[in-house]
């Protein structure tokens, strides 16, 4: 069969497209097959300028050359997974290949980031790095419209090899063209390249912090709208759901997605850490937990908490919990200043949990016993997990740096973590007073550390008791 995309004329065998493998597609018929490279009109295929965060990644990858002399490096972006038969999950390639090639969430499934040493008597030394990836299936070829998967007729525009070299500033190739080697070290399998990649974004910079800033904004808008949105999630059976769809709805529209399953936890609900079933009523007179962040399109994700009374306002003793929980916030806040090790924060946090527990009677011990390292613990029966972690392209960033670099590590100017201590008060703890349970209340902030100490890049988002009573009677009307 003959084939033509205006002056360009190709060979596609019928038979290549005739002969299926697949028993549920039907064979194309011989008019489709001599007419459907016809027609088109010219596209525009001018090569972009390059993005701005061109540079930066190009400053990673220099210091990952540098870290590996002599190494071949692999980084993979990863593959569509299945999710059933020809319907795959969201695609998002991994961190490290995002971080390290600048790509955003228009990133092509497949695609390799090679690092190739160069000879070592070469006048410059380091690797000579290709992002290899498969270019469009366009008009000129059976895929086009052959192949879901690829095929410009099914899924859009796809990326050139020249566009993406000028959009990324990096020498591009065709998937077809890298040849994995024996002795490769790939992100994934190799643990020191692995752990160095993780431990490469603990300090953001310039454009990450921008970023994130970004997504924190656009995360504070989700919750507006959730409040604006509050009766007709009261209305609703499963109320929960309707949070969490008002909140999925500013993710699409101003950012990529969320970050993270939406946490929209109301009434005892609250009181399950990852409680992502959201499939519960929301009442008057309960708490809704909301613990949701909104991913832009460059993959920075935001990570915050409020916890919201249904009705507008705190009772006493859901005010008692909120303000416990804040002090604990605060605390650990003010413990956080460059030079000092990470864990200081959450020891600052656990000191109030321990204290303000222990005065409610709650603890079989003191609160300075409840802290004893070897000992102690009882406080953690209320809150079970850490107060910080590290926030980036992943909402849990730098997951596998060592631990000396991560927990027991020191806080420097560029790192962004969260601060979000809490309190669960379980519905069947018999462990508390009745008027407790049921009650869970945590407070998250995405926290950035400076030269001249912490910034709070979600404070305008309201905190305090009055604060977020104001917030709901201004946002309801």
């Amino acid at each position: 069969m003959t084939s033509a995309d205006n002056d360009t004329v190709v060979e596609t065998p019928v038979e290549a497209v005739v002969e299926e493998k697949n028993p549920r597609k039907q064979p194309f018929p011989h008019g489709f097959l001599n007419g459907i490279s016809t027609g088109w009109a010219d596209r525009p295929d001018s090569p972009p300028s390059a993005r701005a965060q061109a540079p930066f990644a190009a400053a990673r990858r220099a210091k990952v050359s540098a870290a590996f002399p002599g190494e071949r490096l692999v980084v993979p972006a990863g593959s569509l997974k299945q999710r059933s038969n020809d319907t795959d999950y969201p695609f998002r390639a991994h961190s490290a290949f995002l971080h390290l090639t600048g790509w955003e969430s228009d990133a092509e499934p497949d695609s390799v980031l090679v690092f190739e040493p160069r000879p070592v008597d070469a006048e410059a030394p380091g690797h000579d790095v290709t992002l290899y990836f498969r270019e469009r299936a366009d008009r000129t070829t059976s895929e086009f419209y052959s192949d879901a998967a690829i095929g410009e007729f099914w899924i859009g525009p796809r990326p050139s090899l020249a566009g993406v070299a000028a959009d990324l500033d990096i020498a591009t190739a065709h998937i077809d063209a890298f040849v994995a080697g024996d002795d490769d070290l790939v992100v994934g399998e190799d643990d020191e390249l692995t752990r160095f990649v993780s431990e490469l974004r603990l300090r953001k910079d310039e454009f990450e912090i921008a970023e994130m800033r970004r997504a924190v904004a656009v995360t504070a808008s989700g919750f507006d709208d959730i409040i604006r949105d509050f009766d007709r999630a009261i209305s609703h059976p499963r109320g929960e759901r309707i949070v969490e769809g008002v909140f999925h709805q500013r993710a699409r529209s101003d950012g990529n997605w969320e970050g993270y399953d939406t946490i929209a936890a109301s009434g005892p609900h609250a009181c399950y850490l990852h409680w992502t079933r959201n499939d519960g009523a929301v009442v008057p007179g309960d708490l809704i937990l909301i613990d949701a962040g909104v991913e832009v399109d460059s993959q920075y994700t935001a990570d915050i908490t409020r916890t919201l009374p249904v009705s507008g306002t705190f009772s006493d003793v859901q005010r008692r919990v909120y303000e416990t929980v804040l002090e604990a916030a605060d605390a650990a806040f003010a413990a956080a200043r460059p030079g000092v090790p990470f864990r200081t924060v959450h020891e600052a946090a656990m000191a109030v949990i321990a204290a303000r527990t222990a005065e409610w009677g709650l603890l079989p011990v003191t609160a300075e016993e409840a802290l004893d390292a070897d000992r102690g613990g009882q406080h953690r029966r209320y809150m079970v997990h850490g107060t910080s972690h590290h926030l980036g392209i992943d909402v849990h960033d730098c997951a596998q740096a060592r631990r000396q670099m991560y927990y027991d590590g020191i806080l420097e100017p560029g790192m962004v973590f969260t601060i979000e201590p809490g309190l669960y008060f379980q519905i069947d703890d018999l462990t508390v007073p009745e008027e407790l349970r049921g009650i869970g209340v945590r407070i998250e902030d995405d926290i950035l550390m400076t030269e001249d100490g912490p910034v709070n890049l979600s404070a305008d988002i309201p905190r305090t008791v009055a604060d977020v009573e104001a917030w709901i009677a201004r946002l309801r009307g």
